[in-house]
This record gives C-alpha cells, sequence and structure tokens, in this order.
C-alpha cells in the first residue's frame, strides 16, 4: 500500500488578520476534506525591520510592509483557540514561524510539524529552537540553491528529525513550466526522505500532477473566494477547488496502490466480455448437411457463441442440424 500524503491548506494571511475569518477558514478547509491546515505566525517586530520593501504593494491600508506584518499578528491565546478549533475539526494544525520568538510562541501553543518557509531555510537560530522540540519538519525549497538544502538537510538529519522535503518554486503564480516536478524523484534520491509539492500555481492539476508521480505530503494555498483581497489569492484554489482536489489525490492514491493484472481483470469481465465481444452467426438459413463456406458466416453480438476470432477455421465444417440467419453456431451445431 502506497503512502497516503499529507494535504495541507495554507491560509498564510488570507484571513487578512481577522480572528473571525481565520475561525471560518478552518471549517471550510475541513468541510473539504484536507488533513491539515496552516497559517503563518509573524512577529512584526522580531523578523523584519520597518524598512522591509513590498513583495508586491497591494494594501491601501498598511503604509508599509512591516505596518501589515503587525496587522497579521494574532495573540498566544488566540493562536490556541485556532488550534483547539483545528483539532475538534480533525485538521493538523500547523504554523510557519518567521523568527526564534515566532518558534517559542508556537511550541507553547502546540503545533503538529513545523514548516519551514524557504526564506528561513539558512535561518540557523531558528533551526536550533526548532531542533529542540524533536517535531518533524516540512521543509520548503522555494527560493533555495541544491547548496542551500544539503546545509538544511544536514542540519536536520543531525537533528535526528523527521524531514520531508517540499519541491516548491517562489513565482507567484508559478506557470506549468517553473512547477519542476522532476525535482521530486531528484530530492528522494538525494536526500532518501520523504518530499512533496509546496504549489503556487493557483490551479488543481499540478497538485494531481504531483500526486500521480507518488508524493508524501502536498500543501496548497487555500482562498475562499478569488475576490478576497490580499496578496496569495492569484496562488490560492478556493476552498470548493480543494474539495476537488482532496477527491483527485485520493482517487489517484487507490489507483496507484492497486496494480492490475490483466489476465485476472479479463476474466471477472466475463459477464461484460459477453456483452461486448461477437460470435459466428449464420448470415442467412441453412439446412442440416451444409458444408460451411465463408459468405454463409458473420460475426455479431453478444459473445456468448463460438468466438468471432474462430470465423476462419469453421469453413469445411458440416452441419449437423438446421441453423436458421443470425443464430450463433455451437460447437454441438457441426462435425
Amino acid at each position: 500500500m502506497l503512502n497516503r500524503a499529507l494535504i495541507v491548506a495554507e491560509v498564510a494571511q488570507a484571513h487578512d488578520g481577522s480572528l473571525g475569518m481565520a475561525h471560518s477558514f478552518v471549517d471550510a478547509v475541513a468541510g473539504a476534506g484536507a488533513d491539515a491546515i496552516k497559517f503563518q505566525t509573524h512577529i512584526a517586530a522580531a523578523e523584519s525591520t520597518p524598512g522591509e520593501p513590498w513583495r508586491v504593494k497591494f494594501s491601501r491600508q498598511d503604509s508599509s510592509r512591516y505596518n501589515y506584518w503587525r496587522r497579521m499578528e494574532f495573540t498566544e491565546g488566540q493562536w490556541r483557540g485556532l488550534k483547539e478549533h483545528s483539532e475538534e475539526r480533525g485538521l493538523k494544525f500547523l504554523s510557519s514561524p518567521f523568527s526564534v520568538e515566532a518558534v517559542d510562541l508556537l511550541n507553547r501553543v502546540g503545533v503538529a510539524a513545523w514548516k519551514v518557509a524557504s526564506g528561513e531555510v539558512s535561518n540557523e537560530p531558528m533551526f536550533h529552537r526548532i531542533a529542540a522540540t524533536r517535531l518533524p519538519v516540512l521543509l520548503s525549497t522555494g527560493m533555495s540553491t541544491i547548496r542551500e538544502i544539503d546545509r538544511a538537510v544536514d542540519r536536520i538529519a543531525k537533528a535526528k528529525l523527521d524531514l520531508t522535503i517540499l519541491q516548491c518554486t517562489s513565482m507567484y503564480p508559478t506557470p506549468p513550466e517553473k512547477l519542476g516536478l522532476n525535482m521530486l524523484a531528484l530530492l528522494r534520491e538525494r536526500y532518501g526522505c520523504k518530499v512533496g509539492l509546496s504549489d503556487h500555481s493557483g490551479t488543481i492539476y499540478a497538485g494531481l500532477a504531483a500526486a500521480a508521480l507518488g508524493i508524501d505530503a502536498l500543501e496548497v494555498h487555500v482562498t475562499l473566494s478569488r475576490e478576497m483581497f490580499g496578496p496569495d489569492v492569484p496562488v490560492s484554489i478556493t476552498t470548493a477547488e480543494l474539495r476537488q482536489l482532496v477527491d483527485g489525490v485520493r482517487f489517484i492514491e487507490t489507483a496507484r496502490a492497486n496494480p492490475v493484472d490483466k489476465d485476472v481483470l479479463a476474466n471477472e469481465l466475463t459477464s461484460v466480455r459477453a456483452l461486448f465481444t461477437k460470435s459466428v452467426v449464420a448470415r442467412i438459413d441453412l439446412p442440416a448437411g451444409t458444408v460451411l463456406e465463408l459468405p454463409h458466416l458473420t460475426v455479431k453480438k453478444p459473445g456468448t457463441g463460438i468466438p468471432a476470432e474462430r470465423l476462419a477455421g469453421l469453413v469445411g465444417k458440416v452441419l449437423v442440424r438446421d441453423v436458421c440467419a443470425d443464430e450463433l453456431l455451437l460447437e454441438s451445431f457441426l462435425k
């Protein structure tokens, strides 16, 4: 039996700083059948300087990116509430930290694993703090070189942590030619660990393609509507599409886990084969004693008589009884 991929719905900042909206995502993601929900824990003063530039200047209400991060902050008690709600709905609770302080906060709240964003791959102090928790690590590689991944994996291996490496491309949205699905096999072979895809394509197609190749985890950004506000909406799928993605991944996993033997399968389809295949029948009325010739015969459904493939071999046989037009020939009719 192949592994069942962990499907993570990434909310990121789609809640736009609204605690109520964040809780709405918990219910929507649970209803769509995902395994886990993931947020991002930003503590502006711990991770950024006031002069941090915008990636995309999308906000009319935030004078700076620093102020935007401040608006995205929740209190420790609010994070606890989100975790409790997630677990009540059967979801694993995850949130990416972007500072040592965020790791400490989330460690107190409790997360199922650590998702390390690709911008934090070289953040040694944060890695040390994460390693001390002994929790599994989901490592994103969106903007990392192989050498940087090597170093990160080495740190995680030394700490003996459970590791899943996520192929990711930090392009928003990611076009199909930049997905890097070829990296899944390369990462698995190079590091001997679980692999997955962190998708920014804004479609369900990338996740389905990755599932067909075989993955252990799939992370995808979600939104309640493509008309919502926020920088991640263009790279997100709706929660309704998430339901399609989850169903598709599970369908593909079941198919991959159940190879078929064509001969065995054909035997299981005996009744269906009888409906769709053809048998040898008389083309015209034929009296007993007729020496069969090719013009006397044709092939028609159902396939419950002498198989069509034996038509030529019946030439020269003699009928021992009358046969009507369209009547299936049987072995007992011949000598």
